[in-house]
């Protein structure tokens, strides 16, 4: 997320109630993830084993739990509590804004778009020309959509990502970190009945130019979907998954977090991509194989008993 204008460090260390180490004169201009961090960002780190991660990012802001040496052009604010104080920073700048009614006064659509019976248009929303939401789709404030964007009935779109942390110390375990990022739509996709696509979390989530999505996917926060691609029903993608343009993923296909699935590649139904895997390929099974090569261990398994009972007949 960036900021409508720039924050000092300094009024950052104070409201946080952070100490401030570095450059005192630095000026934030946004708040990112470390994966999206870009000069004038502010993140944080609580774990020492992502410290140099953070620390050599380009983030300029670094909220940490622990003293270090500050990298030259950067400022550390030392807070105890990092996630608590990003949480904060992200409420004032992006606070929640009640909706009064089903399309926001702030909302900006596109001429030739056709809005269905029951459709919630939120807050900041921007939707491009000629597209056509069908009835009871619900679209989260700052959303951004093409044209020629087609979305069918029941999908929400922008809804928070599925983000916390752990407090073993409470009852209540389960720490939210508070989304601020959004979904944003290119043009010509084709969006199914009863899909969720998350926000990012201070990013975007990113739908590309031509996608098609089938009925009843998920979309996890952050993920970015590349130009062209086809998925089927069922569908599930991981926050922060990179799918590259023209993959074809089938039915019921897991995809986890955090990886990537090369252009073109093209994933069988009912398959698990559980780690980074090449374009230009096809996969089945869980964990993915190359397809052909797990067509045939699974006729050799089948063949099984028939290789036993050949084997204890001759003994």
């Amino acid at each position: 997320m960036q900021f409508d204008k720039a924050v000092s460090v300094q009024w950052l260390a104070s409201f946080t109630g952070a100490k401030l180490v570095g450059d005192a004169d630095q000026m934030a201009t946004g708040i990112n993830e470390i994966h999206k961090v870009t000069k004038g960002d502010i993140s944080f780190v609580d774990f020492e084993k992502y410290y140099d991660k953070c620390l050599n990012s380009a983030a300029t802001i670094i909220i940490i739990n622990k003293e270090v040496p500050c990298p030259a052009g950067k400022t550390l604010l030392v807070h105890d509590d990092p996630f608590t104080a990003y949480v904060s920073i992200v409420k004032h700048f992006r606070p929640f804004e009640p909706a009064n009614k089903m399309i926001s006064d702030s909302a900006v659509i596109g001429e030739g778009t056709h809005l269905q019976p029951g459709v919630f248009v939120g807050n900041h929303v921007i939707i491009g020309k000629n597209c056509l939401i069908h009835p009871n789709v619900t679209i989260y404030d700052h959303t951004i959509i093409g044209d020629n964007v087609v979305i069918h009935s029941g999908t929400v779109i922008g809804a928070d990502a599925f983000y916390f942390k752990r407090r073993k110390d409470r009852e209540s375990q389960y720490d939210k970190l508070v989304s601020c990022g959004r979904v944003v739509i290119h043009d010509d996709v084709e969006i199914g009945a009863g899909c969720t696509i998350d926000k990012g979390v201070s990013g975007d989530t990113i739908i590309g130019l031509g996608t098609k999505l089938d009925n009843h996917i998920h979309i996890g926060h952050g993920a970015v979907i590349g130009k062209n691609c086809l998925f089927a029903a069922q569908v599930g993608i991981g926050g922060k998954a990179i799918i590259e343009d023209e993959v074809i993923l089938w039915g019921q296909v897991g995809v986890s977090k955090d990886l990537t699935i090369g252009k073109g590649a093209i994933v069988y139904a009912q398959s698990g991509v559980a780690q980074t895997i090449e374009g230009g390929k096809v996969y089945f099974g869980s964990p993915v194989e190359d397809a052909k090569t797990k067509m045939r261990e699974l006729n050799w398994i089948k063949r099984i008993p028939e290789i036993w009972e050949r084997l204890t007949a001759k003994n």
